[in-house]
């Protein structure tokens, strides 16, 4: 038969391998313990009648030990699944435990509460965009870019080594004695050779469009100076009118003047219609007094 009392006395004062101390409290690792503290009312191992709720892949369960299965420790805990709704869950609780200490109801009840709590926080994180964690392996990226530096060193020799033998070979230093594949060194001097007639032909597109330009400076040109000898022939054709018309004294032939000088002003304004001529005219009372 077991007292409760003697197993609680022999682990305060003794060994125990559930129990952890700190320099404030004492808790306990036990997976049944209620409340994680290491005390007479919450030690599963030294209470025959204890209840506890426990979680299980989002699911709760309310754990129970009695006495009558103590002989049996396959046997010893009922297991009762718990309502995913609070309220059903709390109801059950009150149901399987009614004649058992209130304590262990409250705690319970509690221990349901944070349990759930907890699920619907692990619920909302899930379905948030969630930042994934990659860890950088630095000895590897080490060792990844000295081999590519080898790997440059080593092509930078090798094409080193091959423009020296070409050149040699042009040149005939080695002569007759080595048997060269033909097939690099011929393609080498294509390559030189595409290489010389790409600069030539740039150096004609150059010469075709600085000839372009001079022609178009040569043509402006001639453009410029043809306008300018025919703004000095409508200048010089104004003053010979005007000196006309200051030297006839009738008013017969001044209104002769006038026809004909209109005349040439129309004539001159329909072909060039930028010029623009004014002319003094002198009345017939004018006329009089010179007379």
């Amino acid at each position: 038969m077991e007292n409760d009392d003697i197993v609680w006395s022999i682990i305060n004062k003794s060994f125990c391998s559930y129990k952890v101390n700190t320099k404030t409290q004492r808790f306990c690792r036990n997976e049944y313990n209620l409340t994680g503290l290491c005390n007479r009312s919450s030690c599963p191992l030294a209470n025959s009648q204890y209840a506890t709720v426990r979680e299980e892949d989002g699911n709760c369960f309310l754990y129970m030990k009695t006495v009558e299965r103590s002989g049996f420790p396959r046997n010893m805990w009922e297991k009762v699944k718990l309502s995913k709704s609070l309220e059903k869950a709390l109801r059950q609780i009150n149901e399987y435990l009614v004649y058992w200490p209130g304590f262990l109801k409250q705690k319970c009840k509690q221990r349901l509460l944070k349990i759930s709590q907890y699920l619907i926080r692990m619920r909302k994180l899930r379905l948030r965009r969630q930042k994934k964690l990659v860890p950088i392996q630095r000895k590897q990226d080490r060792r990844e870019r000295r081999r590519e530096e080898k790997a440059l060193v080593a092509a930078r020799l090798d094409s080193a080594i091959e423009k020296e033998l070409l050149e040699r070979l042009k040149r005939g230093t080695y002569g007759d004695i080595y048997n060269f594949p033909q097939v690099a060194f011929n393609k080498a001097l294509e390559e030189e050779e595409e290489e010389e007639v790409e600069p030539e032909e740039y150096g004609e597109d150059d010469e075709n469009e600085e000839e372009e330009g001079e022609l178009d400076e040569e043509l402006e040109k001639e453009l410029e100076e043809e306008s300018e000898n025919e703004e000095i022939e409508y200048v010089e054709a104004d003053s010979d009118l005007e000196a006309e018309l200051e030297g006839e004294s009738d008013v017969e032939d001044i209104q002769v003047n006038k026809t004909q000088s209109t005349d040439s002003i129309k004539e001159n304004i329909r072909r060039k219609p930028r010029l623009e001529i004014e002319y003094e005219t002198e009345t017939s009372k004018s006329l009089k007094h010179k007379v």
